[in-house]
Formats: structure tokens, C-alpha cells, sequence
């Protein structure tokens, strides 16, 4: 050890450089960790805090989060008179991406009926839930927004009465909670114009089908779009009811298709996330491999830059050992330090990046323990060189 220090101690600016160019490189290892498990979290996050028994969605489709879904507002109704339904409330969901103090954001919008609360936010960290019927609104924290401001949406003015933290959607977005009917007149509104033009078109197909003016007026409310439309209906059962029966029935005889909240976190981790994660994973694997290799040269380089102190050792009679720890120690030191400054440089890290970043400590216990074998495997090569040297060559020989 004390021969390790000496010789680190004569090229200190070299092993520190080299320690913070490994330590870079492993924070990017471990960023990488907290990237593809917060992809992971970002993805069924809205799945996990929306408290429901059920997810009932449209038929044929896996929605509403790895799908679209639209059923008819009414729905709810149905399924509610379902038997072993203790309540069953609709949802809407819709992204969007609108001007938020002065910059251009992305957003999930959430409709939900606020009068039994069913998918609307928990864990407010300032203000409160909505509780008029129009015109209020929470969002999370990311939206830079504050309690009391207003937001325009269409045309209409929203407050901020409530702040979440960490609510977001399968791509990292924040949220924006809203009441139902505020939220699928957001989704659904259109410009003035555009309904205009809309509405001049469908007269002229009216008058050409061979109604009068009159006629074709009476008849264009039926043709217009209507915003009467859901995405997903979520069921509380009632005490004591088998969630298999309340689900058959509601698909044999509703025509829905409806989820449990773990099929729901399945379809996610195997649909929309998984191409991510495996891309993920794979430029994890690859950044490790990569390091342990940097590792491995760096080790050898700097045992190649000694060789001839090395030799001197064996000329004058040191034992094999004291060669061995000396690469040993120092290869060490440099995987151990280097890996206490990259831990360091994460945390410095992650308030702000953009996404969300989960560390796991199972995850970097792991890629610890690799980086310290690829230490290991690095010093035993080198070693295996240093081994080898002849001590003539501290002759010059």
C-alpha cells in the first residue's frame, strides 16, 4: 500500500485526471440506471396512483393508455347498474401540447368527475382539489405554474388551485387535472373558423341530398360532432364481489373490454415501454462493457508506464507479492475513486434533468460490484504483463 501512495503521489495530476475522466464516464452508467427505471416509473405512474378496481375501455382495444379508447359518456351509467359495481366513474385523457407562460408545453390533460374524485390527483403538495364545477384546475409542479394563476385553454381561462408533485405520463409529461366536463370541452373545441367552414360544407351536402334550407338547418346538429365521449371508465367493486364475474358480464353484455389495474401495468410494460426499455437496457449494457474496457487500458497503460520500476523491483529481489499489490492497490484505488466521484456527479445530476431518474439501490449495488470486478480483471492482466517482465530491463536490456 505505502509503495501504491508513493508512486501515486509522484504522478498525482495524472491519476486525478484519470480518475475524474472514469468517474464521468461511470455517472453516465448510472444516469443511464436512473433513465431506464424512471422510464419504467413514468410509465405506469398514472396507472398506479389512479385508485380503481377496473378499467373498463372500448371493445377490441388496449386502452386507455397504451391505446386509444372512446366509448360514449353514458357508459358509465351502464356500468354502474352492473351487479358487485359499488361505483363507476368516467375519465378522459388528452394529450396536448399549448402555449404555457410564454413557451410551448407538453401535457396530459385528465377529466374526472370530481364529485366522487375517482382518477383525480392525490398527493397534493400546495392548495387543493377542484371543487367547482368549471374553470379550476390542478397541475404538476413542472408546468412552472403557481396557485392562483390562470391558464388559457381554448377559449376559456382555467385556475390553478392545486400543485402536484411527480404526476406525469407515460412519456415524462406533466399533468393537468380538470373536471370532466371542462376537459372534454378542451379536447373537443375547435376554431371558430374551422366550424364555420365545417358547418358551410355540411349544409351544401345537405342541400345537394335534395333538402330545403330550412331542412338542411334542422338536420346539421346531427351531423356535428359531439363531445359526449369518454376514454375509459373506472369501477370500484362493491365489498365481497368477484371482480372476474363483474368483468364478464360488463363484456358480454356492455361489449367493453375491461382491465384490471396489473393487466393494465402489464399492457404498458409490454406495449408502449417495452421497445424503450429494451433500447435502454441495451445502452446500458453497452456503457458498462465500454467502461470496464476503459478501465482495463487505463490500468495497463499505467502499469506499462512503470515497467521499469517494476523491473528495478525484481532486480534488487522483491518478492512477486509486492508487484502484485502494487498494480492491485492502485487499480483499486482508481475504480473505487472513480466510482465515489460518479456516484457524486449522479446525484448533482438528477434535480435537473428533464426526465424522470429512479435509482434503485439493488441496481447500483450491482453495477458497483461489475465495475469493481472489471477492476479486478484489469489488474490481473496488467499483472500478468508485469510478471513477465525481466528484470534485465532495468539495465536497459
Amino acid at each position: 500500500m505505502e509503495l501504491a501512495l508513493k508512486d501515486i503521489r509522484r504522478h498525482l495530476g495524472k491519476f486525478l485526471a484519470t480518475i475524474v475522466g472514469v468517474a464521468m464516464l461511470l455517472a453516465i452508467v448510472l444516469v443511464m440506471n436512473g433513465i431506464y427505471q424512471g422510464n419504467i416509473r413514468d410509465g405506469v405512474w398514472l396507472i398506479d396512483n389512479t385508485a380503481t378496481d377496473l378499467w373498463v375501455v372500448e371493445r377490441g382495444r388496449g386502452g386507455p393508455f397504451n391505446e386509444a379508447s372512446r366509448i360514449p359518456l353514458d357508459s358509465y351509467k351502464s356500468v354502474a347498474a352492473t351487479p358487485g359495481v359499488a361505483r363507476a366513474s368516467p375519465l378522459v385523457l388528452y394529450s396536448a401540447q399549448r402555449e404555457i407562460r410564454g413557451r410551448d408545453q407538453q401535457f396530459t390533460l385528465v377529466g374526472y368527475d370530481i364529485v366522487s374524485g375517482a382518477g383525480g390527483p392525490n398527493g397534493l403538495v400546495q392548495g387543493r382539489n377542484i371543487t367547482a364545477p368549471h374553470y379550476e384546475m390542478v397541475v404538476d409542479r413542472k408546468l412552472g405554474l403557481q396557485i392562483g394563476d390562470r391558464v388559457p385553454l381554448g377559449t376559456d381561462d382555467y385556475t390553478v388551485v392545486g400543485v402536484t408533485r411527480g404526476a406525469v405520463d407515460s412519456g415524462g409529461s406533466p399533468l393537468i387535472y380538470m373536471a370532466l366536463a371542462d376537459a372534454q370541452k378542451v379536447q373537443f373545441e375547435q376554431d371558430q373558423r374551422a366550424i364555420d367552414a365545417s358547418r358551410a360544407a355540411s349544409l351544401q351536402r345537405l342541400e345537394r341530398a335534395g333538402y330545403s334550407g330550412e331542412q338542411a338547418s334542422r338536420l346539421l346538429p346531427l351531423l356535428s360532432s359531439g363531445t359526449s365521449s369518454i376514454n375509459a371508465v373506472l369501477v370500484t367493486l362493491a365489498p365481497g364481489a368477484d371482480g372476474e364475474a363483474v368483468a364478464r358480464h360488463i363484456r358480454d353484455w356492455l361489449y367493453l373490454n375491461v382491465y384490471t389495474t396489473d393487466e393494465e401495468r402489464t399492457l404498458m410494460l409490454d406495449g408502449k415501454l417495452s421497445k424503450m426499455s429494451a433500447v435502454l437496457g441495451l445502452f446500458r449494457t453497452l456503457l458498462i462493457l465500454v467502461s470496464i474496457v476503459i478501465i482495463a487500458l487505463i490500468v495497463y497503460v499505467l502499469t506499462i508506464e512503470k515497467i521499469k520500476s517494476i523491473a528495478t523491483l525484481k532486480l534488487i529481489g522483491a518478492p512477486n507479492g509486492l508487484i502484485v499489490r502494487l498494480i492491485m492497490t492502485q487499480s483499486m484505488l482508481l475504480t473505487l475513486a472513480s466510482f465515489a466521484l460518479a456516484y457524486l456527479l449522479r446525484d448533482l445530476i438528477a434535480p435537473g434533468f428533464p426526465r424522470t431518474l429512479a435509482f434503485v439501490g439493488q441496481e447500483t449495488a450491482i453495477t458497483f460490484a461489475v465495475m469493481l470486478l472489471g477492476g479486478v480483471l484489469a489488474s490481473l492482466m496488467a499483472v500478468w504483463h508485469a510478471l513477465r517482465t525481466p528484470a534485465q530491463l532495468a539495465l536497459g536490456g
